[in-house]
């Protein structure tokens, strides 16, 4: 039987795809050094994974970490273009000095396959609509600058290491488990967050800049897929990963606003340094390859998120109120 080594496992994306393959039976090490991963992300299978408190910085925790293993799920990192603007050298060193050194302690170690979680951003804002693969690359900020370096650097280990790479170009996931209290969270959680306190969220911009919003359930399908997939159709190939259809954050606001029977209108402030304006994938690629197809669409995608925020605000809550009577 493989064993699973996820990095970022305690994070968003990284936790949905450890229950996933806890869930299949799978023998899983997750590693995670809870700088932005949560504990709780990982709660009911703490039990059944081998938890591996580590930084990707720290090469020798990595080479321990990859003993092993044949199948490597790269969620890793500090996936934020704001931070990495405020700060370009800490994020520098976990996105590429840490893919760098996971890559090493692969090779050493024996690694069969790596998926990795590359990102849209990559295309930046000079390409037509919708983004392909083959398109040159434009990336703005220095996130994207580092996360279209791990491609590279995944593309150079299969050509001269054999060390089989498959990279996934995220587009704007959103869904449960998205931490939505951090500056730099995804506008799908910091908008839900805000409707349910009855704050009035911000969108940066006009609102007409469009996303491929794409749900949870269809990264963990392609990671899952992509893990499997044969060599000869998916070793050191990029892949989109999303729904393959744009919505603009003004057309997002008012669907959320329409499911929490939410009132206000939203406030808009300046544009974002480093954001990009259009972002839409096709992802014929990846649905010939990988077997690829987005089962959850966008709006079923925002009632099955809104309903576990919802959930958590009534437990919130519900606590707040024990905490008042107690007090």
């Amino acid at each position: 039987m493989a064993v699973y080594l996820v990095t970022g496992a305690a994070g968003f994306i990284g936790s949905w795809l450890t229950h996933a393959l806890v869930e299949r039976g799978e023998t899983v090490r997750a590693l995670d050094n809870f700088s932005t991963g949560r504990r709780e992300n990982l709660a009911g299978i703490s039990g059944k994974i081998d938890l591996i408190g580590a930084d990707l910085r720290n090469a020798d925790a990595m080479s321990k970490a990859c003993a092993g293993v044949q199948i490597i799920f790269h969620q890793g990192a500090l996936p934020s273009v704001p931070l990495s603007i405020q700060d370009p050298r800490t994020s520098h060193a976990a996105n590429i000095d840490g893919t760098f050194n996971l890559l090493e302690a692969a090779r050493a170690a024996g690694v069969q396959r790596i998926v990795y979680a590359a990102s849209s951003s990559a295309y930046g804002n000079k390409n037509p609509l919708p983004q392909q693969e083959s398109m040159p690359p434009g990336p703005i900020s220095p996130y994207a600058v580092q996360k279209l370096v791990g491609e590279l650097y995944l593309r150079s280990y299969w050509e001269i290491f054999g060390l089989e790479t498959v990279a996934l170009r995220y587009f704007n996931i959103f869904g449960p488990r998205q931490a939505p209290d951090s500056p730099y969270s995804g506008v799908m959680a910091k908008f839900i967050r805000m409707m349910l306190d009855n704050d009035q969220p911000v969108i940066f911009g006009d609102g007409e800049q469009s996303r491929d919003f794409t749900y949870i359930e269809n990264v963990v399908q392609a990671n899952l897929k992509a893990a499997t997939a044969p060599a000869e159709k998916v070793a050191g190939r990029v892949f989109n990963i999303a729904c393959g259809e744009p919505h603009t954050l003004n057309e997002t606001y008012h669907l959320l606003a329409e499911i929490l029977g939410y009132k206000n209108p939203p406030q808009y402030g300046p544009p974002r340094e480093g954001d990009i304006q259009h972002s839409y994938a096709d992802i014929s690629a990846a649905r010939e390859a990988l077997g690829y197809d987005p089962t959850v669409d966008f709006v079923e995608g925002l009632r099955r998120t809104v309903a576990w925020y919802q959930e958590k605000h009534q437990e919130k809550q519900k606590e707040m109120k024990k905490a008042e009577v107690s007090a």
